[in-house]
């Protein structure tokens, strides 16, 4: 019967941008890829998916994490990002064969490299951002203002849980994860209404006038979206030879590895 090879699996070290924590990760076994692909993929399982997959790779972790939910509650979606890169580094090394759109001719072609080739990384410059919020009073919407904080992979895990309305989509639930609440001064007495509950905060964002919209994603990507990973590669279209920066979503490329072996 067989008892299991005697070696260590690949491990590689990430430091989290945003919590400044080490994660060591080893590399996918088979099995588990078999396990993803298996998996109902609906966009709304996917960030679970995502999650339980990187914290079973997890070889060493801050001791503060001691379990699942505690490291989805010290976690930020940024944070999962550079987790996700360390484990599909140690896994598949290459961005093998992404296919990429002109956007001179608009013919595609596909490319390999390095995936070390195409990281940038961002730390957060203090310790607290899972505390950190900012107060933006809005422009256009008087009297309102909106409460900002970088989401944690737990209030990611709520709001796709808590999706009361069917007129919801994910892509709303994303954008609002940054909104805490909001805060309507009131013109009759000295207290304020607070919506700080998922829906009435989806409503509300929802209600805003565009430009305030447009506000809110700027201020909150001076406090915290710009610190982070990023992946970019240099593409020369072999139709024309244009050249561009391309910026690669690795998430979709992940998935995409996962079901090509």
């Amino acid at each position: 019967m067989f008892k299991g090879f005697n070696y260590k699996l690949p491990e590689y070290e990430v430091i989290t941008p945003h919590t400044h924590d080490s994660f060591t990760l080893r590399t996918l076994t088979v099995q588990e890829e078999e396990r993803l692909k298996g998996s109902m993929m609906t966009a709304s399982k996917i960030t679970d998916h995502l999650n339980k997959c990187i914290y079973e790779c997890i070889v060493s972790k801050p001791d503060h994490i001691t379990d699942f939910n505690s490291f989805l509650k010290n976690t930020t979606v940024k944070d999962r990002d550079c987790l996700l890169y360390g484990l599909y580094h140690i896994t598949y090394d290459e961005i093998r064969d992404y296919s990429i759109r002109c956007s001179r001719c608009e013919k595609k072609y596909e490319v390999t490299i390095n995936a070390s080739d195409t990281f940038n990384y961002y730390p957060y410059p203090e310790d607290n951002i899972l505390t950190k919020t900012l107060t933006i009073p809005l422009k256009v919407a008087t009297g309102v203002s909106v409460i900002l904080k970088q989401p944690t992979l737990e209030d990611e895990q709520k709001a796709i849980k808590s999706l009361a309305s069917p007129e919801f989509t994910l892509e709303t639930v994303f954008e609002t994860l940054i909104i805490t609440k909001f805060i309507q001064e009131s013109n009759e007495s000295n207290d304020s209404i607070v919506y700080d509950s998922r829906d009435d905060i989806i409503y509300a964002y929802r209600s805003l006038p565009s430009k305030d919209k447009r506000i809110i994603f700027e201020e909150y990507e001076k406090t915290f979206g710009k610190y982070g990973i990023e992946l970019k590669m240099k593409g020369t279209c072999i139709h024309c030879s244009n050249e561009e920066i391309i910026n690669i979503d690795l998430v979709e490329n992940f998935f995409r590895m996962v079901h090509s072996i």
